[in-house]
């Protein structure tokens, strides 16, 4: 059957467009790690009633971007090392489910190779043009994000967005690791290469690899910063704004709520 135009269409929920804004915050550090959001101050921030951001606030928590401890509030969650390893090993088999059926399943790999070097000549033209920090970082973000959505699964899709949330708040301490440009330009234009030739056995290698090495610079770059001299690790915020964490560099600090009891938010 031909694709219809004239369809039913597609309206968020007022809590789901709130969980996607809180979601985006997270993500971007608008949002600090374990930092404690203000009901009564977010619900005026965004302008909605306080009803639909529970439910937003709930869906949240229930992704693990925020935590509810007892008697104390709601805060953005902490991602430590373990998470961190977790988090990546989890989207490792989002993105291999996605490369799969793109190849094997509906064999669009050449389709979906070319949209994806689309993003990588945009990384090329950055890295060739001086450009670090955010601007590769959003670049290296659409790569992934667009393999999962071109694979057309909404569950894949879904789980996906958490853990790319997840992924930008770790971002800038994987760019203080010395990953340089080149070498995270290399690496997608030989994982969209591997798609676009149907070659399977190297997409998995690769795609892995990738992430392990994700991995390891960034629990390095925590395992560092937990191991700095204390007057090192005071000088890091000693000019900082009031409720500034300490992430200096885009660092995610260890969990501050180790320990404490969590509940889903009331």
């Amino acid at each position: 059957m031909a694709h219809r135009f004239i369809e039913p269409l597609v309206q968020e929920s007022t809590p789901a467009i709130i969980a996607r804004k809180l979601r985006y915050a997270i993500g971007h550090g608008e949002l600090q790690p374990g930092q404690q959001l203000g009901e009564a101050d977010l619900a005026r921030e965004l302008g909605v009633s306080r009803g639909p951001l529970r439910e937003a606030m709930q869906r949240l928590t229930q992704e693990g971007l925020l935590v509810s401890i007892r008697n104390r509030g709601i805060f953005v969650t902490e991602l430590g090392p373990e998470d961190i390893a977790d988090m990546y090993l989890a989207r490792t088999a989002v993105e291999r489910a996605a490369g799969l059926k793109i190849i094997e399943v509906v064999g669009i790999h050449e389709k979906v190779a070319a949209a994806l070097r689309t993003v990588t000549d945009k990384m090329a033209q950055a890295v060739a043009a001086g450009e670090r920090g955010s601007v590769l970082s959003d670049l290296d973000i659409e790569f992934h994000e667009l393999l999962v959505r071109m694979a057309d699964s909404g569950r894949l899709s879904r789980m996906h967005q958490t853990l790319m949330t997840e992924t930008r708040m770790c971002m800038a301490a994987l760019e203080d690791t010395g990953y340089t440009p080149e070498d995270r330009l290399a690496e997608h234009e030989a994982i969209a290469d591997a798609i676009g030739t149907a070659n399977v056995p190297l997409f998995h290698k690769l795609l892995a690899h990738h992430m392990d090495d994700a991995v390891e610079k960034i629990s390095s770059s925590m395992r560092a910063l937990e191991n700095a001299p204390e007057n090192a690790k005071v000088d890091v915020t000693e000019n900082a704004p009031e409720g500034a964490m300490e992430n200096d560099g885009g660092v995610v600090p260890a969990a501050a709520a180790k320990g404490a009891a969590a509940e889903p938010v009331a």
